[in-house]
């Protein structure tokens, strides 16, 4: 019996490895397809099939796209909108959430109803339109991060998590002579870092893959951010060189510039959240504790 018990066990490890393995592979090949036909030169990169390695190395398309002054500005508008809307976004988020958590806030449940209001109704495309021209803040970078400032259902997740803090830490706080913005700061931000965490991810990712209210909003091309560049590229079938004047090299093939465009906006994600990672495992193993 302990032996077929771990023969099993041994079995279910293989399998396991095996499906984690191809689960593995399946979600790196369309990163690696498109490295590989980035480093592919003419011919190549057009080529229908697998590409799991270039077969004639050529840097000519990275070289294309990092040459365009349009890719650096949406570059620029990009981690511009990314940092300061992620910064504000977490900010406020746990300023709002903080009384929200608090049971003696007047008018709490009131403010809940409201909020929680906004999840199911919205005033829709033409109206929001139409109060950001009212505003003046077409063309502005504050089109792109006022209008979704704070995310209801972040407040609310933040929100519970500030309630699971034992009251206790944030009472011997205030016998100390400590202050509600010092408690919040020094005491309950402290403890929800994976929380507030995973939010600003959320956040930048959100910010960073965001292309539809840069186009609803932004009509100068200094102002463009770099989704609508990629979104260019792709969709229309523009080359860069094409579209600001670069004087893109013709035997570059357009398959090789879109997979390099996209590389290069996707690489600044993948290089930040391996900081974040560990914020995400603290979370799962403070939730295993308290459980």
């Amino acid at each position: 019996m302990m032996q077929n018990r771990t023969f099993g066990v041994r079995m279910f490890q293989a399998v396991n490895g095996l499906f984690l393995t191809a689960l593995m592979a399946l979600t790196l090949y369309p990163f690696v397809h498109l490295l590989s036909v980035s480093l592919s030169e003419g011919a190549e990169a057009s080529r229908i099939g697998l590409h799991l390695w270039p077969r004639s190395f050529d840097w000519v398309a990275y070289r294309e796209v990092l040459i365009s002054e349009l890719t650096w500005i949406g570059y620029r508008n990009t981690v511009l909108r990314t940092v300061i809307g992620t910064a504000l976004t977490a900010a406020l988020t746990a300023m709002t959430a903080y009384p929200l958590a608090k049971a003696y806030f007047p008018l709490r449940r009131t403010w809940i109803v409201l909020i929680v209001f906004t999840m199911i109704f919205s005033g829709g495309l033409v109206p929001n339109y139409l109060l950001i021209k009212e505003l003046g803040l077409l063309n502005s970078l504050w089109a792109l991060i006022l209008p979704g400032l704070i995310s209801p259902f972040s407040l609310l997740i933040v929100r519970n998590f500030f309630q699971s803090i034992p009251v206790s830490l944030e009472e011997s706080a205030r016998i100390d002579g400590a202050s509600e913005l010092t408690v919040m700061w020094r005491i309950v931000l402290p403890l929800s870092m994976p929380v507030m965490a995973t939010i600003a991810l959320w956040t930048a990712v959100g910010h960073w893959n965001a292309f539809f209210d840069a186009i609803l909003y932004m009509t100068d091309k200094n102002k463009l951010v770099l989704q609508v560049i990629l979104r260019k590229i792709i969709l229309e079938h523009q080359m860069i060189g094409q579209y600001d004047g670069a004087g893109l090299n013709m035997r570059t093939a357009q398959e090789a510039v879109e997979a390099a465009t996209i590389i290069i906006s996707t690489l600044p994600i993948l290089i930040v959240y391996p900081f974040l990672q560990k914020h995400f495992v603290k979370g799962v193993m403070l939730g295993s504790i308290k459980g």
